[in-house]
């Protein structure tokens, strides 16, 4: 594990800015874009016209080392490249920005008030083109939607089971257990993650550290006992839903805690603007990130 990126992700001033939209989640992004499905016809023109999205975003004045300390990439970003260079080497070299790579392959159909991952397919072998490719580390999404114990101790279980997979390879693991900001016992289940987590926490190896991202919590400061714990390299939170305005009144109140935002950082941000407009519209958004973030 780089150990110049390992003290940026863990003691950096910034945010990680999540760039990883999948195949479900890239029509939706594309439209907050303003482009229409109409636009463009089959996955590969998708793909293409997200690409491109990515690379005006990380191509941009506006996006460095300075405030965004790392990005989240999809698998086929990863393949591909920003300005001739690949995808994660762009990002450390020219930007100076930890790269890390979504490995997740989807969620499973619901049951006991969660959705845990699809099984990880290839994790090997995608860990291994990770790690030549210059990956740091990785993130993986569950789906808490009420607060039930057998559920939310087998997502925790799957989490951390994948985790240690992902540290023998040789990365950082991001433990995504998202709580939906729709629960209707949100805090409730936050309350039974949190207590799940410090269990698990407490008996990882001391040399052992993982990376959690969390849902903003209800109560300011809930997590303040995971940003503590040593087994922690850092907590980051996901935007779930919420405005960027909103997210970042949220987040400022949650001292130790960073931005991992994705919608929220893209938002206002259109294919038919000029580079002007795009880049200042940009830099709006990251300042605002991330002073919420170091608050």
């Amino acid at each position: 594990m780089n150990k110049e990126q390992l003290n940026k992700v863990a003691h950096g001033k910034g945010f990680i800015a999540a760039l990883d939209q999948s195949g479900g989640s890239t029509p939706k992004a594309l439209k907050l874009y303003g482009i229409e499905e109409s636009a463009y016809s089959g996955d590969a023109q998708m793909f293409d016209l997200v690409h491109a999205m990515r690379t005006r975003i990380v191509s941009s004045p506006a996006f460095d080392g300075n405030r965004v300390i790392g990005a989240i990439l999809f698998e086929m970003t990863m393949d591909r490249q920003f300005d001739g260079m690949d995808a994660a080497d762009y990002l450390w070299k020219r930007k100076q920005v930890v790269p890390f790579l979504k490995v997740d392959k989807g969620l499973a159909p619901a049951a006991d008030g969660v959705q845990m991952m699809k099984p990880i397919t290839g994790l090997v072998d995608l860990l291994g083109r990770a790690a030549a490719k210059g990956i740091f580390g990785t993130k993986m999404r569950s789906v808490i939607d009420e607060a039930n114990a057998k559920g939310i101790d087998a997502v925790l279980d799957q989490q951390f089971e994948y985790g240690m997979q992902i540290l023998a390879a040789g990365l950082m693991p991001i433990l995504e257990p998202e709580v939906s900001i729709k629960a209707p016992d949100k805090q409730q289940a936050e309350a039974m993650m949190k207590a799940g987590f410090l269990s698990r926490l407490d008996k990882l190896p001391s040399d052992v550290q993982v990376m959690l991202k969390l849902t903003l919590p209800t109560v300011d400061a809930a997590f303040t006992e995971l940003v503590k714990h040593p087994r922690v390299a850092r907590v980051v939170a996901l935007s779930g839903g919420y405005s960027r305005d909103d997210a970042n009144v949220r987040l400022a109140a949650n001292p130790g805690v960073i931005a991992s935002f994705s919608r929220a950082l893209t938002e206002g941000l259109t294919a038919q603007q000029t580079d002007e407009q795009f880049n200042s519209a940009l830099d709006k958004a990251i300042e605002g990130i991330y002073r919420a973030s170091i608050t």
